[in-house]
């Protein structure tokens, strides 16, 4: 758990993003500085502020 109070998200980890379940699953590419990198199968590279937005870790993404 980081010291701001957000998960640890992880690269290559699969996530969504709560208030956009339109997006789909995404893969987290990279994460700076609090912001992570995020490749969603609907929308495609989002810069997600994770200070703002608590992405869900999926464990295993398989319909």
């Amino acid at each position: 758990m980081s010291h701001s109070g957000f998960t640890d998200i992880l690269p290559g980890q699969f996530v969504r993003h709560p208030g956009r379940p339109d997006w789909g699953i995404g893969q987290v590419q990279s994460v700076i500085a609090g912001r992570a990198t995020v490749n969603f199968e609907d929308v495609g590279k989002v810069l997600v502020n994770l200070a703002s937005v608590a992405l869900e870790p999926i464990e295993d993404p398989a319909p």
